[in-house]
């Protein structure tokens, strides 16, 4: 194996002191823990028991709401969106009266830890399943010789943009985004990019598609996992540390007869209190196949102030009283509790029950993309993820883990808290 360095770097008040071996953080989009125990107990996932094993398996908590950009945005610069300030795959930007994909570097207002660790020595590379997250892990890495592609776009790939070219030829075809093999493909790439390419600092985030369509203990679930479980075989045989986590976990959405369990926040609003109301779904994203826009966290943007119109309280106490609704916060309690960017917000959070997503209006949502039943996520009961390391924790880091561990922390955890 080429020399790889070991000089200690710093990003966003947190200090690294690499070991001399590759070290591969892994966040497997959607996967809540039962997907993982689901694949563990009918012996699909031999390096995954091996891990639980001799290494480190337990739970964080993710960053709220439960959403993938939120999530891979805290991991990649290790604090809260209140410090990066992506609140949301999507947001209402009062200043300009538009509402705002989050899904460039420009929202970021701190680096990612990845540029410090490329000054450092450490070649880096960043493989994600969404072409929407590369331009957030890619912020400044690129120009220090790291790479940075998607499985998505992976044939696009080339050196000015990404770092690297002839990804296809490294790793294979590049996948559809709807299908468990965008996922493989990226733990496949880290692979190929350790063998090949160098690479001694490696972040591979996949997609949630398989979560979204398929329970637990679902045959497509099962298979899916071994195939993740393979991948990491052949990075632990590479002699690299790994830490595992999720942006999020996934609970089904629905009713009885398999319909989505919606509540139509917009349509409820207005209906009580009239016209003005304008709600914010921050899950919204190009990936409408996924989850239909519906998710269990939303934004509300209250009317303009006028004679007769409702204040903040009167709204979160009517709100409370909606059956599948849990909790309805002012901006300034949210942002507190949840860590949030105020100055991205709306003027009240409002999140739902486990089986429940909230909408705007029907009209909005096409529902037909999300025929055959309804998972989804983004709220309190897809907060806690698996945390995972392929060697054991110092005694230090051990006792950080009993306590309230996050999921951003896990290059913290990785790089700086096992036992070598």
């Amino acid at each position: 194996m080429n020399h790889i360095a070991t000089t200690p770097f710093s990003a966003n008040g947190c200090h690294y002191s690499p070991p001399g071996r590759p070290v591969v953080v892994i966040c497997l989009d959607g996967s809540s823990d039962e997907y993982l125990d689901a694949a563990m107990v009918r012996g699909r996932m031999p390096h995954f028991q091996e891990i639980a094993l001799t290494g480190y398996r337990g739970l964080a908590r993710g960053a709220m709401p439960s959403f993938t950009n939120v999530n891979n945005s805290s991991i990649v610069t290790g604090v809260p969106p209140s410090v990066h300030g992506i609140g949301g795959n999507f947001f209402y930007d009062s200043a300009s009266g538009q509402e705002v994909m989050m899904n460039s570097s420009r929202f970021l207002r701190c680096e990612t830890l990845f540029p410090a660790a490329a000054r450092a020595g450490r070649k880096v590379a960043v493989v994600t399943a969404k072409e929407k997250l590369r331009d957030i892990f890619a912020s400044g890495l690129l120009e220090l010789g790291g790479i940075a592609f998607s499985s998505e776009k992976a044939s696009q790939a080339r050196i000015p943009t990404h770092g690297i070219e002839g990804v296809e030829a490294l790793v294979g075809p590049t996948p559809p985004i709807y299908s468990g093999e965008a996922s493989l493909y990226v733990l496949r790439a880290g692979v190929a990019l350790i063998q090949h390419r160098g690479a001694d600092l490696l972040y591979l985030s996949t997609t949630d598609f398989m979560q979204h369509k398929f329970a637990p203990t679902a045959p497509e679930a099962l298979a899916f996992y071994a195939g993740i479980d393979e991948q990491v075989g052949h990075l632990l045989r590479l002699g690299a540390v790994i830490g595992i986590t999720a942006d999020h976990g996934m609970n089904a959405k629905q009713r009885k007869d398999g319909s989505p369990n919606v509540i139509y926040l917009e349509t409820e609003l207005v209906r009580r209190f009239g016209p003005g109301f304008r709600v914010i779904l921050p899950i919204t994203d190009p990936y409408v196949v996924h989850h239909g826009a519906l998710g269990s966290f939303a934004q509300v943007h209250l009317p303009a102030p006028a004679p007769g119109s409702p204040d903040a309280r009167t709204v979160i106490e009517w709100l409370l009283t909606l059956p599948g609704v849990t909790e309805a916060l002012d901006r300034g309690t949210a942002a507190r509790l949840m860590q949030l960017p105020e100055d991205r917000m709306g003027d009240l959070v409002v999140c739902s029950g486990r089986d429940v997503v909230l909408g705007r209006t029907p009209e909005v949502h096409d529902l037909k993309a999300i025929e055959g039943g309804l998972r989804s996520h983004g709220g309190r009961h897809e907060e806690m993820v698996p945390l995972l390391f392929s060697l054991p924790l110092s005694p230090a880091y051990e006792a950080r883990a009993a306590g309230d561990p996050r999921n951003f922390e896990i290059f913290d955890f990785a790089i700086n808290g096992v036992r070598h």
